[in-house]
C-alpha cells in the first residue's frame, strides 16, 4: 500500500468518540499534523512493515515517515515471505550488482549507516511495532532475517516521551528512519523536517494529559526513588555558572508544500545566578512553516520582523561571555544554535539528562519535569511557549543544583 506523501487532510468518519478523523493521518481533525508534514523526495526506498496490532495504536510514528518520504511504502501484517514485495526485496537483495536491501534493525554485527557505499542500500526496510513485536515480526519471516543488517547509535535521546521504551537511546520509528537516511544520504539535517510533526504530536498528547478532567486512562504505579548521588565538584561548578537557554524553530512546509530546512526563530536565555534574561527574535530567511506561528504562539507579524540572524548572535555573545556552558534540554537546541553559528563556541549540558538521572527515569516534557523535581517557577517574560519553558527550565537548574 502506497499513500501520497503531502497534501491537505482529509475529512473522515468520525471515530468511536464522535471525533470527525483526518483518512490521511488517522488522527482526530483536532489533532491532525497533516500540516506540519514535508515532502521529502530520499534516494533510498523506504518499505515499512507494520504489525498489525501497532496499525490501531493513535500514537504510532511509522504513518507519520510514510506519509513524509515520498515513494515509501507501508505493508501490514505479521507472516510477510509469502508477501510479493518482501520475495522481490530478497531477490534483490540476493543478486549480484543490484541496488542492494537492508533491514534496520540493531544486532551485533550490524553495519553502521554512516560508513556505507553511496547508493547502498537502495532500499531500506523497516519493522514497526514493540521492541517485543519488531524481534517477532524478524523471527517469524526467514527472508527478513536473512537481509543485510544497519544498526544505529543515535545521536541523541529519544523524544517520544508519550511511550515508554526500553531505555533513553532508544528511538521512535520516524527517529531512528530520518536519522538513518541522514547517515546513508550523507546529509544529516535534510530529513529533521519530518520531525516537527512528530514533535507536535508529543507536545500535544502531553498538554491533553495536562488538561484532562477525571481519571487518568491507566494507572501508573508508583515506584520509590533511590537518592540520587552527588553530582562532581567540577559538574556542579559549571552548571552554576552556566547560561539556561530555550530555542524554538520554523520548520515543516511552507504553503505550496515544500520542507523546510529547521531555521532558529526564537531565542531565549537566563543567567540563573544573576536573574539576567535575553530574549530575541529571529527574522525567518525561509517562508514561514504553515501553523509554527500558531505552534509557537507567537504572531507572525512578529516573527517576520524579527533580528537578522547576524544581530541575534553578536547580542547573544555579550549575553553569554565568561559563562562556562550553556544549558539546553536534549539535543536540538544544541544542534540549532550550534548550526546558526549562535552559541559561542561553549560546550552544552542536556538538563534532560540530567533531570532523568535525578529522576532514576525518563523525564518527560520540560514541564513535567519541572512538576516533579522544581518548587516553584516563575512567570514568563518572553512572549510565545518559549517563555513558560524558559522559567521551567530555570527552576530545574535550581532543583538539580539543590
Amino acid at each position: 500500500m502506497s499513500l501520497p506523501s503531502s497534501g491537505p487532510a482529509l475529512a473522515g468518519a468520525p471515530d468511536p468518540g464522535g471525533r470527525p478523523m483526518c483518512l490521511r493521518c488517522w488522527r482526530p481533525e483536532s489533532a491532525c499534523f497533516c500540516g506540519l508534514l514535508p515532502a521529502l523526495e530520499p534516494r533510498t526506498k523506504v518499505v515499512f512493515l507494520q504489525h498489525p496490532r501497532e496499525r490501531k495504536v493513535a500514537i504510532s510514528t511509522c504513518r507519520l515517515a510514510h506519509l513524509a518520504l515520498a515513494g515509501s511504502e507501508l505493508h501490514h501484517g505479521v507472516i510477510f515471505d509469502g508477501h510479493p514485495g518482501v520475495q522481490a526485496l530478497a531477490a534483490e537483495a540476493a543478486r549480484p550488482g543490484g541496488g542492494g536491501v537492508a533491514l534496520l534493525f540493531p544486532s551485533p554485527g550490524a553495519l553502521d549507516p554512516g560508513a556505507l557505499p553511496p547508493g547502498w542500500p537502495g532500499t531500506l526496510v523497516v519493522v514497526d511495532g514493540t521492541w517485543s513485536q519488531a524481534r517477532k515480526l524478524v523471527a517469524k519471516n526467514p527472508l527478513l532475517a536473512g537481509l543485510p543488517r544497519i544498526g544505529l547509535v543515535p545521536s541523541r535521546p529519544g523524544n517520544y516521551r508519550i511511550r515508554r521504551e526500553p531505555d533513553e537511546r532508544s528511538l521512535s520509528t520516524i527517529e531512528a528512519v530520518v536519522e538513518v537516511l541522514g547517515l546513508l544520504e550523507g546529509d544529516p539535517g535534510r530529513f529533521r523536517a519530518a520531525l516537527a510533526a512528530f514533535e507536535r504530536m508529543v507536545d500535544f498528547q502531553i498538554e491533553r494529559r495536562a488538561t484532562r478532567v477525571g481519571p487518568a486512562r491507566y494507572k501508573r504505579k508508583r515506584v520509590p526513588h533511590k537518592p540520587a548521588r552527588d553530582m562532581p565538584p567540577e559538574e556542579r561548578a559549571r552548571l552554576q555558572a552556566a547560561v539556561v537557554c530555550y530555542v524554538e524553530a520554523n520548520a515543516g512546509v511552507d504553503e505550496a508544500g515544500r520542507a523546510i530546512a529547521p531555521e532558529l526563530l526564537q531565542l531565549v536565555a537566563a543567567r540563573p545566578a544573576t536573574g539576567e534574561r535575553f530574549a530575541a527574535l529571529v527574522r525567518p530567511r525561509q517562508a514561514l512553516g504553515a501553523g509554527v506561528a500558531a505552534h509557537l504562539g507567537i504572531e507572525a507579524a512578529a516573527l517576520t520582523a524579527g533580528l537578522s540572524m547576524g544581530e541575534v548572535a553578536a547580542a547573544f555573545a555579550r549575553f553569554v561571555a565568561g559563562a562556562p556552558a550553556l544549558a539546553t534540554w536534549g539535543r536540538f537546541a544544541e544542534d540549532l544554535v550550534t548550526r546558526e553559528g549562535v552559541g559561542a563556541g561553549l560546550p552544552f549540558v542536556d538538563l534532560r539528562v540530567m533531570a532523568s538521572r535525578r529522576l532514576k527515569r525518563r523525564a518527560g516534557g520540560i514541564e513535567q519535569a519541572a512538576a516533579l523535581l522544581a518548587s516553584d517557577v516563575a512567570p514568563a517574560a518572553a512572549p510565545g511557549r518559549a517563555g513558560p519553558r524558559l522559567e521551567s527550565l530555570v527552576a530545574l537548574h535550581h532543583a538539580l543544583l539543590s
